[in-house]
């Protein structure tokens, strides 16, 4: 129980736990209640979609609703995404490209690709009807915290150390095949679109990892939070392509 709450907290503003310090070995173990986690961030998602719907214009509560997850996350993948757009996209050398990640100013690249980013989710999320709603809300950030603990567990680390280091190294051996087990879980509740959604985040995982191994030898913390962020924009994507086959 204690590895949700550190997995909560640190993936979300909720601190039922009142405690600051942890060891680097407690966020290891944390990694296997991220789909979890990532199932909360959705749930309460919805409740503001719930709550909001018949009294907000609807491209406006799309707005809200992106602006919630950030709030609610606390903007901890969205900095990993400016900060990986700022040295994947650098054209520069391997090594000054993670240099680059590790300055804590946004580039142009980053200033750039979050906008995208913003505007891109707002749009999509606009696209999609209320009868797909709780499938869409929930299952966006559960598969992507999912695809996280895959991104940890079968990618080389790039640095010697780093808070991403901790969770590479002391995640259980099995995380993967209980997370994979967690995150499946839900198609028997939701049906065929969400197991088309499924098998799609594990080949968006895959496609962005290697690209990033590629050029940057390994994973870091930052490119957690980049491939969390472009799962749940593409995740949006497949959404709507089920709809238009009429899944």
């Amino acid at each position: 129980m204690n590895s949700f709450f550190v997995g909560l907290q640190f993936l979300t503003r909720l601190k039922i736990v009142n405690q600051t310090n942890w060891e680097m070995r407690d966020f290891g173990k944390s990694v296997v209640s991220f789909p979890l986690v990532g199932c909360i961030i959705g749930l309460f998602t919805y409740l503001v979609y719930f709550l909001l719907y018949n009294y907000i214009p609807h491209q406006l509560l799309m707005v809200l609703l992106v602006i919630f997850e950030f709030l609610f996350t606390g903007g901890l993948h969205a900095d990993g995404f400016m900060d990986t757009c700022d040295g994947l996209f650098s054209g520069r050398d391997r090594e000054r490209k993670l240099e680059i990640m590790k300055d804590s100013r946004i580039g142009s690249n980053g200033v750039v690709g979050f906008v995208f980013l913003v505007l891109l989710k707002w749009q999509l999320l606009v696209s999609i009807p209320h009868e797909w709603m709780l499938l869409t809300l929930v299952s966006l950030p559960l598969l992507s915290r999912y695809t996280m603990c895959f991104s940890i567990t079968a990618y080389p680390y790039a640095r010697p150390q780093g808070m991403g280091k901790a969770f590479a190294e002391f995640a259980p051996k099995y995380t993967l095949l209980y997370t994979t087990v967690m995150a499946f879980i839900p198609t028997f509740y939701f049906g065929l679109a969400y197991g088309i959604m499924f098998i799609s985040a594990i080949a968006i995982n895959i496609i962005l990892n290697r690209y990033i191994v590629k050029h940057l030898g390994g994973t870091t913390g930052d490119t957690y939070g980049f491939v969390t962020e472009l799962t749940e924009l593409l995740l949006l994507v497949v959404v709507i392509a089920s709809m238009t086959i009429g899944l």
